[in-house]
């Protein structure tokens, strides 16, 4: 392991192999399964999983840091980890600490006080990979402070289907981009002054299920898996992550937990993988639960065993007492036992659990949530911004109007900005919502008036609001999602299931819409901003509504980075990660399609990527104008890296940044290739008339062909990069 873990075994580091040997087959087990306090199934309590970790001596434990868990107070959370940790070293036979880890997706955000950063997709609109690798550093921080040893992230899942309710948490719709930043946070997380190991998820296919539902199959070739999934993996692996998470779903018929193709051929022998997989939560039991591959608990433990799941995370005593049944019968090996304990010791180890695995319980007071990390969450969000429309420099908004109206109902509701994974509403939330960001930015002499106007669902007075409208000089409507997480639940937070947001629609509900086309009727000047954690289609607003601004889900100080960008002191420079479909039915949008004939003719037919915003698309209060592309060779070959510099000019009159983005597609090749596919791209800074030139290095092998068998190949011939408008053409040789 290559992390933030190499450094950990300077001092109290153990002999494994030692500790190995000395563990009889049942307390290897117990080193393979985990639990948790909260209630999932069943409920349990702080004293049922000390008793678990006394009667089992578990590997793991998670008591906090996920969305059935009671605790919030972070205080409590370490001193509940130190409760446990105490047990697992003081009261069993060799004092084996415990890992914690941590549904740290955005953040400790599960926690009171903790800092809330901008959701990943809102990050990867940054295009900047030190504000990722930053955002990964202060989250690993945070976490180990109150006790956790592991976060579950970066996500690798590549969102191809807007309509995944997981969307938010992908750093978008390109293999590269999501490849990129997810390396960035995992080297973030090994920056960090404190230890903790990070897990890659979901492996490895993920974020392209079939109807757009959570966890169901993902029934694609093996050089689309190749091509638009796997890629995304080899660079987080590359940065040395510690851990792999399963997906829940099925790839082309077998589940992820239970496919000793993908965990083994793939992961460990093909990419050289050494780190430990854990099943993504319940994911063994889904085995026989959801899947229907094996008849009960135990045939699912022996599969997912085999296959190359080293921890069963909800696997508790009932995995133990499986394990060793399936060991003693003969029906697996012991051997595989004593990989997966090797590799759990080992990042025991090198955490430096085995000389202090306790909590410093008067750090998380200053540590938690402290002003420079809200900062930097602040900084992320302001970068994050998207201006998607700006029809006739409708923005930015004066700030010395003499009236202005928020409404909308993701206006004054902080769980909403948050998005999931993350506290729920009336659990402690802190953090400035829009209307408190336009209240702080507007002058003192402006009057700010707020009407909600709109639930998610239903209408609240929209006469009200429009009545506002009229009266005032501008009108910031902020509409979109709420909190959600996985199929858009729970229910204790959502709703009834079906009612949006919801798969089957990516249009705005017709509350929302009627709000936001009363307060247009007024004629007052009106900036629609969108908080959501997917790519809303909303064609009226983008033929009518002179200025829409998308803000993801910004995080607890997204809505000051909205005010900020809505009234000019943040000059807006996100690009969108995914691209803005123009409805559900135009599915699939995405930039890197696959082309096909037009049997007819090419006027007969709509075209095949015609999205309300491309992926890349994002507006600025200033001007840029690409001056120059040049590449440093004309031929490549396997092996070679090509510098490309692109000379880039501000000529507006105020500072700004944009991304720059390079493509590659293949004019000819053996198979059918997506017509583009990013392959580079970076975030660039420039003062009002300022040049400046850009060198991006880019690796021959993502100019590769992928095969049907899915492997990929550098053929020879021609390859055409381009920026913006301009292209190069490169010989492979």
């Amino acid at each position: 392991m290559s992390t933030n873990t190499q450094r950990k075994q300077e001092t109290d580091s153990i002999d494994v192999e030692r500790k190995l040997e000395q563990l009889t087959l049942r307390e290897k087990a117990g080193q393979l399964a985990g639990t948790y306090v909260g209630t999932m199934d069943e409920t349990r309590t702080t004293d049922d999983v000390v008793e678990l970790v006394r009667d089992y001596g578990l590997g793991f434990a998670t008591p906090f840091g996920y969305g059935a868990s009671p605790i919030r107070d972070p205080i409590e959370a370490a001193e509940t980890v130190n409760r446990i940790q105490r047990v697992a070293v003081e009261e069993t036979d060799h004092g084996i600490p415990l890992i914690v880890p941590v549904d740290a997706i955005h953040g400790n955000a599960y926690l009171q006080q903790a800092t809330i950063f901008p959701h990943n997709a809102g990050l990867s609109a940054t295009r900047s990979r030190d504000l990722v690798s930053k955002m990964g550093e202060l989250t690993a921080t945070e976490v180990a402070v109150t006790g956790g040893k592991v976060t579950y992230g970066p996500t690798c899942d590549v969102a191809l289907d807007p309509r995944w309710g997981r969307t938010f948490e992908s750093f978008g719709e390109s293999a590269y981009l999501c490849g990129e930043l997810a390396a960035a946070k995992v080297s973030g997380v090994s920056e960090a002054s404190e230890d903790v190991a990070a897990m890659a998820k979901h492996f490895p296919a993920y974020g392209d299920p079939s109807r757009g539902e959570d966890a169901a199959p993902v029934d694609k070739s093996l050089s689309s898996i190749r091509r638009d999934f796997l890629r995304a993996f080899e660079p987080v692996i590359d940065a040395g992550v510690d851990g792999v998470m399963p997906s829940y779903n099925s790839i082309n018929g077998i589940p992820s937990h239970a496919s000793q193709h993908f965990l083994r051929d793939v992961l460990r022998d093909e990419l050289e993988f050494d780190g430990y997989v854990a099943s993504d939560w319940n994911g063994v039991n889904m085995l026989h639960q959801h899947h229907g591959v094996a008849s009960g608990p135990r045939e699912s433990i022996k599969r997912a065993t085999e296959a190359g799941v080293d921890v069963h995370s909800l696997g508790e005593g009932e995995h133990v007492e499986h394990v060793v049944s399936l060991v003693e019968s003969g029906e697996i090996d012991e051997a595989l036992v004593d990989e997966s304990v090797r590799r759990i010791l080992t990042l025991k180890d090198e955490l430096g659990l085995f000389g202090d695995p306790y909590v410093d319980v008067d750090r998380v007071e200053t540590s938690l949530g402290c002003e420079e990390h809200q900062q930097v969450s602040l900084e992320a969000a302001r970068q994050s911004m998207t201006l998607l429309r700006n029809e006739d420099e409708t923005l930015p908004f004066s700030p010395e109007v003499d009236e202005v109206l928020v409404t909308g109902p993701n206006a004054d509701e902080l769980s909403h900005q948050v998005g999931g994974w993350s506290l729920k509403p009336d659990e402690g939330l802190e953090g400035e919502t829009v209307l408190d960001g336009v209240a702080s930015v507007v002058s003192d002499d402006t009057t700010v008036t707020y009407e909600p106007g709109s639930g998610i669902r239903e209408p609240v007075d929209i006469e009200a609001a429009a009545t506002a409208a009229s009266d005032a000089d501008a009108a910031v409507v902020v509409l979109g999602e709420n909190w959600y997480i996985h199929e858009f639940g729970p229910q204790d937070v959502t709703g009834s299931t079906g009612e949006f947001p919801k798969r089957s629609t990516l249009s705005l509900p017709s509350a929302q819409r009627e709000l936001l086309e009363a307060i247009m009727d007024t004629g007052t000047p009106v900036a629609l901003v969108m908080i959501s954690g997917r790519p809303l289609a909303v064609p009226w607003a983008a033929e009518n509504v002179p200025a829409i601004v998308q803000a993801y889900y910004p995080g607890s100080a997204g809505g000051l980075a909205v005010a900020e960008t809505v009234f000019g002191q943040v000059n807006p420079s996100g690009s969108l990660p995914v691209s803005v479909p123009r409805s559900t039915g135009h599915l699939p949008v995405r930039h890197n399609y696959l082309p096909g004939p037009a049997p007819i003719g090419d006027d007969e037919q709509e075209p095949s990527y015609d999205p309300l915003w491309e992926f890349g698309h994002g507006l600025s209060y200033t001007e840029f104008e690409y001056r120059s592309f040049e590449v440093d060779t004309t031929t490549v070959s396997n092996g070679d890296t090509v510098t490309v510099d692109v000379t880039l000019a501000n000529t507006g009159d105020r500072s700004g940044a944009t991304a720059v983005h390079i493509f590659v597609s293949h004019p000819v090749s053996s198979v059918v290739t997506p017509v583009k596919q990013l392959v580079g791209f970076d975030r660039i800074e420039l003062a009002p008339g300022e040049e400046r030139t850009t060198s991006l290095e880019v690796d021959a092998k993502q100019f590769g062909v992928v095969k049907p068998d899915g492997t990929s190949v550098l053929e020879p011939g021609s390859v055409e990069l381009s920026c913006g408008e301009m292209t190069r053409t490169l010989e492979i040789e």
